[in-house]
């Protein structure tokens, strides 16, 4: 063994074999390939439909699928480093690719919005990658300048005037639902690392007032407001979407009509196999397999948080916060999507984490979830003997040299 390996931490991780973690990664598992099957019933009508090919979108979700995995397995073997100390440059890619999309000739519209940049087969949504680059950004800040963060209104100001610009970019898409989810996935993370109170209900207040002028003032947000209170006044206009997501809830009863056997999904439903699709599951597997369902969201959630805390234990701040935006983020947009198919939320253009169709929403996923798997076997190794024996000894030469 030569000197250079007998002091340097490094060649030592390397020794250590990829440590994963299996409920997590089987919980991952678990929802992408059902998510799949799910996806297959959910569009399999449209797709014959509009292209002459039954399985048009699985097997495009399918690619995605690929892509993502390779993607969250090239995070996987990120050490976590990197990601912290090139935060301010993934800052400025999130804002390039938020700008970028508004720009005539680069950014791709449909149904009036401007949400996509082409990529040869792959039309990207900008606001995806996007989110997990501020997120990731947030997250060093948060270590940076936590003691600013803790005792001063500037502190807590400068992250979220970065974070309301990227919304102003997402609101001129526009893109109201992942404006909401970014800004709330921010004020979760500030609150968690130790935002004062009073600066955090400052601005919460003044995000929830703007966010409902913003509503209010333009006639399309309007009209899915209304629509959700009361979509029985106005089944065929407004109310539409949420009153067939309704019918096809209600259709499944407890146990559903079985899959693939789904009513509602033959051109009755809008969007059945992306911000609907939920709707369809439980029409065919009814409240039990609802309820299976969620609770496989619950348990992924409560697994990342779990990580979190661990990361925390640890000393790890940025992990930790890193772990909280992801779990709040996917937590978040999980119970928007299956609040708005269940009526009790506005309708909003979210996707259903490892379920709906969404080539974009599904590959920075998947690089997520391979941040999470890196960071948990980052724990295992700092946990490790060797490494344990090492910090101490690193914490001890800190303190004499003070």
């Amino acid at each position: 063994m030569t000197a250079r390996t007998a002091t340097s931490p490094f060649p030592a991780r390397l020794r250590i074999p990829l440590q994963l973690d299996p409920v997590l990664l089987g919980l991952i598992l678990t929802l992408l390939l059902g998510g799949l099957v799910v996806l297959a019933s959910a569009s399999i009508s449209v797709s014959d439909n509009l292209t002459g090919e039954a399985f048009y979108y699985v097997e495009r979700q399918l690619l995605a699928a690929v892509i993502g995995t390779a993607a969250g397995i090239a995070c996987l073997f990120i050490p976590m480093g990197v990601w912290r100390s090139t935060g301010p440059l993934i800052l400025l890619a999130g804002l390039a690719l938020l700008f970028a999309v508004l720009l005539p000739g680069v950014g791709y519209e449909v149904n009036g919005a401007r949400r996509w940049i082409r990529f040869g087969v792959l039309n990207l949504q900008v606001s995806e990658p996007a989110r997990l680059f501020l997120i990731i950004y947030l997250a060093g800040y948060l270590v940076r300048r936590n003691k600013d963060l803790r005792e001063h209104f500037g502190g807590f100001l400068k992250p979220m005037i970065v974070m309301s610009i990227a919304c102003a970019a997402l609101l001129a898409e526009p893109d109201f639902g992942a404006a909401i989810v970014l800004l709330a996935t921010a004020l979760t993370m500030l609150f968690v690392a130790g935002a004062r109170i009073r600066d955090f209900l400052i601005f919460f207040a003044a995000g929830t007032v703007a966010m409902a002028i913003l509503a209010v003032t333009s006639p399309y947000r309007m009209n899915r407001l209304t629509g959700f209170l009361d979509p029985w006044s106005d089944p065929y206009n407004s109310g539409f979407q949420l009153t067939q997501s309704l019918i096809a809830i209600g259709r499944g009863e407890w146990f559903g009509v079985g899959l693939g056997n789904g009513v509602q999904k033959l051109f009755y439903l809008p969007e059945a196999h992306t911000d609907f699709v939920f709707a369809v599951y439980a029409e065919e597997f009814g409240l039990a397999g609802s309820c299976i369902l969620i609770g496989l969201f619950a348990a992924l959630l409560w697994r990342i948080f779990r990580l979190g805390i661990r990361a925390i234990e640890s000393d790890r701040s940025f992990e930790a916060y890193l772990v909280i935006g992801i779990g709040t983020w996917l937590g978040l947009q999980a119970f928007i999507n299956i609040g708005v198919n269940m009526g009790i939320l506005p309708t909003k253009g979210l996707t259903l984490p490892l379920i709906s169709y969404g080539r974009s929403s599904l590959i920075v996923t998947m690089m997520a979830l391979g941040m999470l798997l890196r960071i948990h076997h980052e724990l295992v190794v700092d946990a490790s003997p060797p490494n344990r024996r090492r910090a101490r000894k690193s914490a001890a030469g800190r303190r004499k040299r003070k």
